[in-house]
């Protein structure tokens, strides 16, 4: 795709027109022949359309020039066709390419996602804390071992309803293992257990399911039984917040020793107390920091950490900073599982309006696991209109054919050599199950071991998903003209391209012989403006400039008078030599233009004065003085010839009776 831009710009530079609005004409009547090939309004209209942006009337002049732009176009692709441009291997992969990308958006509803991310703006307005009790459970485990994870958890809630402690039965059942305490060991210190409490989160901090459950359910409820991709949460919600955003705080920290004694504690407290009347005292921020903060790393900016949001904090941190109102505001001492903190509010972003949160909202959509409710909205609307019917007893005959081997990424096609009966059939299309042994085949790697049953589950889901969106794929020109209008522009644009490169672009900068004879016959478009042969002396110190035209005047040569002037250190004088036009330096249009020195010109650069040699009278600039231009003109020349060609190749009939209904 990297070659998209430049293929596809000479293609779409005729539809840059806006020209107005067309007269109710049939689609279907041909517009104009290309040796004989019809052309018809639509695929006219189709092209002219992409750009229309006012419903005005058409001007006739504007009309013909993109008329004849459109035939142009036209007849360069009639020749790439005729020379099987179209037919070799590179096109084919190329275009091929431009199509994947392309029909991405036809497998993802779009009215979904919108909705999605509209969702998403809606929760990111508001923070929330929430505690969970969780049982782990393949999202692809057996029914029985599903069934028994949803009894444990459902027993659990049942204790729950019966008053027990969520804090309690967390801590007691919990597989989550953040929810026990967990001992010092060569990885970690002791970390205290947090009893399920997830802290603070926001929009796309949790899995989708989990996230919808804690931001339906009210605060200070628990909410049912919750299936996510890990296995059951029961989901306690503790607390909303109007959305915190994302902050920038700086923090006064003082440590609690490890295994410190209560009085140890309460000296670290007594500390912090202190530190914090002197502060209200009127002692400065980032003295007090530099002085008796333990986070040196912080210290050293005033105690500021980097910017983070409302998940990446313990929620004893991030309440604190709720109470924070204003840039410059402090919080009191607040204690958390570290120690104690002083926390200053240095910069806040808040929600963004939706419009201006819209784009990065829908970036994290297409890449949060909720996009997959757009790509099952798509799934269904094939279902429902070519039909699906499966045969679930041939998906089963693959339970006892495949094996442990195919989780070593070594289980054999030839063991399923047996099964040939249909699979699944979406419209008339028959898929068998020799294709989902090859599927398998094909997909197999090494893995952790689990139940065959629920590998090929898994995996025939992802190949009927797959079939699925296959048909669809194959349809897409068929069942969306905009998409086949869409894919005939870049097929068209890729053999554009390509011909002009060779017979223009390419041609013009290769032919070293024709350029040449080009310049030789149109040198005279070509010319340099009267022109003076001099050198231009800027001098930044006024009083340098005397000495300047002194050592001038004794014949010295540029390069000596610039030692002498000019130190290692300081540069007091600049000089250019060569030919000028005016445009060249402002000073020359100030000054006589005849052979000798002129006055001094005071500039905003200092005294200026020039030497002229010679005046020179306007003359053809040589081809390497003007080589870049030349060769624009000498491309537009090859694809002037180009085209006259191509029309006696391909003669061009256009129906005025039906291009006058365009109005």
């Amino acid at each position: 795709m990297k070659r998209i831009t430049s293929r596809l710009l000479l293609f779409m530079t005729f539809t840059s027109l806006s020209l107005g609005s067309w007269a109710q004409v049939n689609p279907s009547q041909v517009l104009m022949t290309i040796s004989g090939k019809d052309v018809t309004v639509g695929e006219f209209m189709a092209i002219y359309q992409k750009n229309n942006m006012a419903n005005q009337a058409i001007d006739q002049d504007a009309l013909k020039e993109y008329l004849d732009l459109f035939i142009n176009f036209k007849l360069k692709v009639r020749e790439a066709e005729d020379l099987g441009l179209d037919t070799i291997a590179s096109f084919k992969t190329e275009l091929a390419g431009y199509r994947e990308q392309l029909a991405k958006p036809y497998f993802m509803d779009e009215a979904t996602i919108d909705n999605l991310v509209l969702e998403a703006f809606e929760r990111s307005k508001q923070d929330v804390r929430a505690s969970h009790i969780f049982i782990r459970v393949a999202p692809d485990a057996l029914p029985g071992d599903t069934l028994a994870a949803w009894n444990k958890i459902s027993r659990i809630r049942q204790r729950l309803m019966e008053g027990e402690s969520f804090e309690t039965l967390a801590f007691e059942l919990s597989e989550d293992p953040s929810a026990r305490d967990r001992e010092a060991n060569a990885q970690h210190p002791f970390i205290k257990g947090n009893k399920g409490d997830l802290g603070y989160f926001t929009v796309f901090d949790m899995v989708y399911p989990f996230e919808t459950v804690t931001y339906e359910t009210n605060e200070g409820q628990i909410a049912q039984q919750t299936r996510t991709e890990y296995g059951y949460h029961l989901i306690k919600v503790t607390k909303k917040q109007p959305a915190m955003g994302k902050v920038t705080v700086a923090h006064l920290y003082r440590a609690i020793p490890k295994d410190a004694s209560g009085e140890d504690s309460l000296r670290v407290h007594q500390k912090i107390d202190s530190i914090y009347t002197m502060l209200n005292g009127g002692a400065k921020w980032d003295s007090l920091v530099t002085v008796f903060s333990d986070d040196k790393g912080s210290a050293a900016r005033g105690g500021a950490l980097p910017k983070f949001g409302v998940n990446r904090m313990v929620p004893e941190f991030i309440e604190a900073i709720y109470q924070l109102e204003n840039i410059g505001d402090y919080s009191k001492p607040i204690l958390t599982s570290y120690g104690w903190h002083i926390i200053r509010l240095v910069e806040r972003d808040r929600v963004l309006p939706f419009d201006e949160a819209k784009s990065e909202l829908k970036q994290k959509v297409m890449k949060d696991g909720r996009s997959q409710i757009g790509q099952e909205v798509v799934i269904q609307k094939i279902i429902d209109e070519y039909g699906l019917k499966e045969y679930p007893g041939a998906k089963e005959d693959f339970f006892s054919v495949v094996t442990d081997s195919i989780f070593l990424g070594k289980w054999s096609v030839d063991m399923a050599s047996g099964l040939n009966k249909p699979l699944f059939k979406i419209g008339e299309v028959v898929t068998n199950q020799e294709e989902f042994a090859a599927y398998l085949g094909a997909k197999q790697k090494r893995g952790d071991k689990k139940s065959i049953t629920a590998y090929v589950n898994s995996q025939y889901h992802d190949f009927l998903k797959e079939k699925l969106f296959m048909v669809e794929n194959n349809n897409l020109e068929q069942n969306y003209p905009e998409f086949k209008a869409l894919m005939n522009e870049y097929r068209d644009g890729i053999l554009l391209f390509d011909l002009t490169d060779k017979n223009v672009w390419s041609k013009a900068v290769k032919d070293t012989t024709g350029l040449k004879t080009f310049y030789e016959k149109n040198k005279s478009d070509y010319m340099w403006g009267p022109r003076v042969d001099a050198t231009i002396y800027t001098i930044k110190r006024a009083d340098a400039a005397a000495t300047v035209r002194n050592f001038l005047s004794t014949g010295l040569t540029d390069d000596d008078i610039l030692k002498e002037i000019n130190t290692d250190t300081v540069k007091v004088l600049t000089i250019q030599s060569g030919k000028f036009s005016k445009k060249d330096n402002p000073v020359l249009g100030k000054i006589s233009w005849k052979a000798g020195t002129s006055e001094n010109i005071k500039t905003d650069d200092g005294i200026v004065f020039v030497t002229i040699r010679e005046v020179l009278q306007p003359e053809p600039k040589e081809l390497n003085e003007a080589r870049g231009l030349i060769t624009a003109d000498y491309q537009n020349y090859l694809e002037t010839q180009w085209i006259e060609n191509l029309k006696k190749k391909y003669p061009v009939v256009v129906y005025k009776e039906v291009y006058a209904k365009i109005k």
